[in-house]
């Protein structure tokens, strides 16, 4: 057997090379939603949502940046067009979403379509005893779970 540069059977790292490729897809549509929540929200809350919003797509880049250099770690090649994006990722564009509660649904429908994928990819790395990746979907799970719950207390 071979080996990446990690020391894991690379035969074993194309499945979770796959899923992270699909989950750096996910968070690309994701960031470009809220990129447009940002610069489109309306009514009464649009000063704490537009800061909110800011905050939430620029921790964004980070987590799209760790994703894309976890695939080149185990050895692939990270997806870096937007057709290859539209075309792999679990969520859907979000266009045309101007008010404060619809933009903060679409955060949480975000999220929660994020966590649902990052436990897939968690599993299937733990299946490949590739703990690095389990571990950094794990510790977005948990950053995650929390703002659920923060945006939907907003929503009441």
């Amino acid at each position: 057997m071979t080996t990446n540069q990690i020391g894991l059977e690379k035969k074993d790292m194309s499945a979770v090379i796959e899923k992270l490729n699909n989950l750096l897809s996910s968070y690309h549509i994701f960031y470009i939603n809220v990129r447009g929540y940002h610069w489109n929200v309306k009514g009464e809350h649009f000063f704490s949502l537009h800061q909110q919003f800011e905050e939430l797509y620029t921790n964004l880049q980070v987590q799209i940046d760790e994703i894309a250099e976890r695939v080149l770690t185990l050895g692939g090649t990270p997806l870096h067009a937007y057709s290859d994006f539209a075309q792999h990722s679990s969520l859907k564009e979000d266009k045309d979403v101007f008010s404060g509660t619809d933009c903060v649904r679409g955060v949480v429908a975000g999220l929660q379509g994020l966590i649902e994928e990052q436990r897939g990819v968690s599993a299937v790395a733990e299946e490949a005893e590739d703990q690095g990746t389990a571990d950094l979907v794990d510790e977005y799970v948990q950053e995650q779970e929390k703002l659920v719950w923060m945006y939907n207390a907003f929503l009441g």
